[in-house]
C-alpha cells in the first residue's frame, strides 16, 4: 500500500504545539478493532465504525473518504486538514482527515495503524454490496430483476396481512417488441428497454416498485388499492406518448392491474394481472385494464 502526504502533518507554525503530547494514550486493541470492523457488511456502516474508532485514539472531527464512485463521511470538517493519497488494489484512495490540534509523530503512527486496518473491511463491504446488487437488479436496465421481484412481493404480501392494508401489481410490456427487434436491431431494441425502464423510475412514486422480470415485460409493485394503480398506468402512457425517442420507434405498451385481495398468493396475483394484461391487448393496445372479480 502506498501513502502520499498532500498536507504536513506538522505545519511549521504549529511544530513547538505539536512537540506536545495530548491525552489521547488509550492502548489499540487490534484485535477488538478488526472484530468491529468486520462483523458489518455495508459499506457506510463500516465507514462510520472507522471514524467513531479513529476519534477515540484521535483528536479527529472528521474523516472523508473517496474511492471510484464512493464517497464517505464521518463527523463534520473544519480544524486541521491531513489529505492522504492511497493506493489500494491497483486503484486510488483519498482520505481527507480534519483534526483538533496538529498531529504529534507518536499519533501520527496511529493514524496510519488504523488506516490499514479499516481498508480492506471496507472494500470487502463495497464488494459484497455490489455482488448483492448484481444479484438483485437487471444489468440492462437497473431495475430489479425476476428474483428481486419474487422476494418483494412476498414481502408486500406480508406485510399486508400484518397491517390489514392492500396494494396493487401492475403488469406490462412493449407491444409488438419483436417487430421493433426484427427491424431496427437488438442493439436498439436493448436501447428501447433502457429507456422505457427509465421513464417508468422518473414516472413511478418513491414509495412503488418497478421491476423487469424478463424480455420486454415489466411488474410494478403499487402502495395503494387499484385506482391509485390506474392513476399511475395514466401517467405512465401520458410520459410514454410524451417520450419523442420512443414515439419515434413506435413503441407502445398495455398494463394490466390487479389489486391483492386477502388469499391471494404472489402467483394468484401475477395471474390476475396478467390476464387484466391481456383484456387491455384485446381492447386494442396502449391502454390499461384492472382485473375484476368475475373476471376468474
Amino acid at each position: 500500500m502506498e501513502f502520499g502526504l498532500a498536507t504536513e502533518f506538522f505545519p511549521n507554525e504549529y511544530r513547538v504545539q505539536a512537540d506536545v503530547e495530548p491525552a489521547y494514550t488509550l492502548e489499540l486493541d487490534l484485535v477488538k478493532i478488526i472484530q468491529q470492523l468486520h462483523q458489518h457488511l455495508d459499506p457506510r456502516t463500516v465507514f462510520a465504525c472507522f471514524g467513531k474508532i479513529m476519534g477515540q485514539y484521535l483528536p479527529l472531527h472528521g474523516v472523508q473518504l473517496t474511492y471510484k464512485q464512493y464517497h464517505f463521511n464521518w463527523g463534520r470538517q473544519g480544524g486541521y486538514s491531513i489529505e492522504q493519497h492511497l493506493t489500494f488494489a491497483d486503484t486510488s484512495v483519498k482520505v481527507n482527515y480534519n483534526l483538533k490540534a496538529p498531529l504529534v509523530p507518536s499519533q501520527a503512527q496511529r493514524l496510519n495503524q488504523l488506516q490499514d486496518l479499516v481498508l480492506q473491511p471496507l472494500f470487502n463491504a463495497i464488494q459484497f454490496q455490489e455482488v448483492s446488487k448484481q444479484a438483485m437488479f437487471d444489468a440492462l436496465t437497473n431495475l430489479g430483476n425476476r428474483h428481486y421481484y419474487l422476494e418483494q412481493i412476498k414481502k408486500e404480501i406480508a406485510r399486508a396481512q400484518r397491517s390489514h392494508s392492500t396494494f396493487s401489481l401492475v403488469t406490462l410490456d412493449l407491444d409488438n417488441f419483436k417487430q421493433l427487434n426484427d427491424r431496427y436491431g437488438h442493439q436498439l431494441g436493448d436501447e428501447a428497454l433502457v429507456a422505457f425502464a427509465n421513464m417508468l423510475t422518473c414516472v413511478i412514486r418513491d414509495t412503488d416498485q418497478a421491476f423487469r422480470i424478463g424480455g420486454d415485460e415489466f411488474t410494478i409493485l403499487v402502495q395503494g388499492d387499484s385506482q391509485a394503480a390506474a392513476v399511475l398506468c395514466q401517467r405512465i402512457l401520458i410520459a410514454l406518448e410524451e417520450h419523442s425517442n420512443l414515439v419515434g420507434y413506435q413503441v407502445k405498451t398495455s398494463l394490466g392491474i390487479a389489486q391483492w385481495l386477502l388469499g391471494d398468493t404472489e402467483q394468484s396475483l401475477y395471474q390476475k394481472s396478467d390476464s387484466a394484461l391481456y383484456q387491455a391487448k384485446a381492447a386494442g393496445r396502449q391502454c390499461y385494464s384492472a382485473f375484476q372479480p368475475k373476471d376468474s
